[in-house]
């Protein structure tokens, strides 16, 4: 059964004018949907329209045009019902250093006019792991907490979509590490998560789909796996027992990228020659493979090869 659709985005547009006159289209004709359920990377270099997409959906910028549906609202005719449906985590820390995790979290539960007895702040501290932490004041909580504490002030009126605009920036590989579990759980207790990093490898990790934008254009949409399938080129290195002697092309596409005294790395078109065809070739040419490693490339070359074009 097809999950169905938490984020319908139809031809919006963002221009920024001055004195009446064209500016920067900031998005340009931008369409996709995320689905109930899952991960969605949003990805794109500096300046691409990640963040005018982000701050439209907050209701902090205002959409030139198009149509932009939320959880089964309109943006025009229903913004309070958008913004009540959606989180967001914003890349920087903005926590009022005198407060309390628990605090924070009833003013901001009370800020979005959510009833006492409807609140679950003692849950979502448990659900980041800060109820040890709860009646602490958040000056005094490592960076850690304090990015775990982001999260669980956007998750206080409950909604099914989480945006996470760059959560990982300048953080260190532990505390990275922790925030991923954090936001899988978030999705397996059924949030929708969206996710902007500049982190490639993070997006191949964890996210189901993924779009990338650029100049304010949508370049591509697709399941992580067939972004991935794009990539042509793969990498072999071999270390042999002793020095080979080879020449580009004497096999189809196969191009030698540096030969090192006896560590040979080759690159060659996937879809028009396989692995078996290259070993085979090696060892008529009387030389035994001592060990081998090779490289499909990651969301990286998808990445650069899209946004440089």
């Amino acid at each position: 059964m097809e999950k169905k659709s938490i984020l319908s985005v139809k031809n919006l547009q963002k221009i920024y004018k001055k004195n009446g006159k064209l500016q920067t289209k900031a998005i340009e004709n931008l369409n996709l949907e995320v689905k109930e359920g899952e991960i969605f990377g949003l990805l794109g270099p500096n300046g691409a329209g990640k963040s005018t997409f982000i701050n439209i959906l907050a209701g902090l910028v205002l959409k030139t045009s198009g149509e932009v549906n939320v959880w089964g609202f309109d943006i025009d005719k229903n913004p309070r019902q958008v913004r009540a449906s959606i989180g967001i985590v914003p890349q920087e820390l903005n926590l009022d250093p005198f407060f309390n995790p628990r605090k924070l979290l009833e003013l901001q539960a009370g800020l979005y006019g959510v009833k006492k007895k409807d609140r679950i702040t003692d849950t979502i501290l448990k659900m980041v792991s800060l109820d040890n932490q709860a009646d602490s004041y958040s000056r005094g909580l490592s960076g850690g907490m304090k990015r775990r504490l982001m999260i669980a002030k956007a998750l206080v009126h409950q909604p099914p979509i989480v945006i996470l605009d760059e959560p990982t920036a300048g953080v260190d590989v532990e505390l990275r590490k922790n925030l991923w579990q954090n936001v899988k759980l978030l999705n397996k207790n059924g949030v929708s998560i969206i996710l902007t990093t500049h982190y490639l490898h993070e997006a191949q990790e964890m996210c189901d789909r993924i779009g990338i934008i650029n100049k304010g254009k949508l370049v591509a949409l697709d399941t992580t796996k067939n972004l991935l399938n794009r990539i042509e080129k793969k990498k072999i290195t071999l270390k042999l027992s002793e020095k080979i002697d080879l020449k580009d092309n004497e096999l189809e596409t196969l191009k030698i990228l540096s030969l090192n005294h006896k560590e040979l790395t080759l690159i060659y078109d996937k879809n028009r020659l396989n692995i078996d065809q290259i070993l085979n070739y090696v060892n008529k040419k009387n030389v035994r493979i001592i060990d081998m490693s090779t490289d499909d490339g990651d969301l990286e070359d998808v990445f650069v090869a899209l946004t440089n074009n």
